[in-house]
């Protein structure tokens, strides 16, 4: 079985004026992209072979990142299933006009499915839990992971109810002010 640390990848980048906006920061879907090109090589790593993205589950950007910047993006496996995985990733910059620590600018936790020749969900191994933050990180993914199903089937449910009637309601046609 392969440990979580041992699907860590590593990317960076030069941020330019390309990837700027008017405000000469760079914008979010660059980092955005960043992340999911990241993560996927540790999906598709570790699934052995094609994992497309599922969901973008949470990305949190904590301070922005500049023209000149040397964006570092850091992912590793969470969390495996039956044929879907949790990728976090997090996002640092070296400041291109200081010589300082890294800052930490944005956090995401992605969710990628395993696919086989066919384009059909593919199982995936199980992960090797070594570390107390390996265990730690596996079972925050799990109640991403069951916010995210009881999220979608509280969706369901309203659909539902509202597929069934909703006369009398407030804002609705026959209901309310």
């Amino acid at each position: 079985m392969t440990t979580p640390s041992e699907t860590r990848v590593n990317l960076s980048q030069i941020m330019s004026t390309t990837e700027a906006n008017l405000l000469g920061n760079i914008h979010g879907g660059v980092l955005m992209k960043a992340v999911d090109s990241t993560a996927g090589v540790v999906a598709n790593r570790y699934a052995g072979g094609p994992a497309v993205t599922a969901a973008l589950d949470e990305m949190t950007f904590l301070t922005p990142v500049r023209v000149g910047d040397i964006l570092h993006t850091s992912a590793q496996l969470n969390w495996a299933g039956r044929s879907s995985m949790e990728v976090g990733v997090r996002v640092e910059v070296d400041r291109w006009d200081a010589i300082t620590e890294r800052t930490h600018v944005a956090s995401a936790y992605l969710v990628f499915v395993a696919l086989d020749e066919q384009g059909r969900t593919k199982p995936v191994p199980g992960l090797d839990l070594e570390t107390a933050e390996e265990r730690r990180r596996f079972r925050e993914a799990q109640i991403r992971r069951e916010h995210r199903l009881s999220r979608r089937a509280a969706i369901e449910a309203s659909r539902e109810v509202g597929a069934v009637g909703t006369a009398g309601a407030p804002g609705t046609a026959g209901g309310g002010a």
